[in-house]
Order: structure tokens, then C-alpha cells, then sequence
């Protein structure tokens, strides 16, 4: 036979990395690979960073003053935090889901969402839910 080993890139399995997304309702999402990297913590401190238009996530008690508490999302481990109390403290604009292909967490343990690179979500987009019925 003439096997041809194909060659694997650097390019990461789709769920391997962080994703996170925050919708137009404050929600911000993220996966199970993002809250394992943080410590799976029962809450979160809600930063904003003006100056450099970031969002900061802090792994939290849910005792703790200002913790916001992470839900359950979906089936595979993701998690959710209701922050729509962030886009109105500070003014922030969410027409469309925003992901963020950048995320990461700092030496601190904050998951750092930079609002200057963020995208909208291709996958919001195509979502069934947004299909227009056939006409």
C-alpha cells in the first residue's frame, strides 16, 4: 500500500480554547474549557476597564459582596453569567452577540473579554431561532 501520513496542524480542536460570547441581554456565556480553566467557582465579580474597553471576570464565592452566580448553559458544561447590569453601569452597546476570538485569562485568574477585538458571533447569527420563515 502507499500510505501518505497527512500532517496534523497547530490549529486547536473547535472546543478545546475559550469561547465566550456576551449577548445584547448582558449574558455573557462561555465554555466548559474556559470555567475548568478558572476554577469552576460558584460566582464571579463583574470588572470593567474603561481606558481599555475590557471586561474582567473574577472567579468569586457566591457569598462574596457583588458576586454574580454562574448558571448552567447547555449540556456539555458551559456556563452562563446574567450581566446586563454591566451594560447599563457602563454604557456599553451590544446590537449583536459579540464573541470574544481573543480571550484569556490573566496571572491573576481573570478571564479578560476585549471589547475592541470582540466579533459578532457567526454561530448567533445562524442560530434557527433567527431563520426568516420561507416566504
Amino acid at each position: 500500500r502507499d500510505w501518505r501520513e497527512i500532517p496534523r496542524n497547530d490549529k486547536r480542536a473547535q472546543w478545546a480554547g475559550i469561547y465566550v460570547t456576551l449577548n445584547s441581554k448582558g449574558t455573557i456565556v462561555f465554555n466548559r474549557a474556559a470555567d475548568e480553566r478558572m476554577g469552576s467557582p460558584a460566582a464571579y465579580n463583574l470588572l470593567y476597564d474603561s481606558a481599555n474597553n475590557t471586561v474582567g471576570l473574577k472567579p468569586t464565592a457566591a457569598s462574596m459582596r457583588n458576586a454574580y452566580p454562574s448558571a448552567k448553559s447547555g449540556r456539555h458544561g458551559g456556563r452562563k453569567v446574567n450581566a446586563y447590569r454591566l451594560l447599563t453601569e457602563c454604557s456599553l452597546v451590544v446590537k449583536e452577540t459579540l464573541e470574544f476570538p481573543d480571550a484569556e485569562i490573566d496571572l491573576d485568574g481573570i478571564l479578560l473579554l476585549n471589547l475592541r477585538t470582540a466579533q459578532v458571533s457567526k454561530r448567533a447569527l445562524n442560530h434557527p431561532t433567527r431563520q426568516k420563515p420561507e416566504q
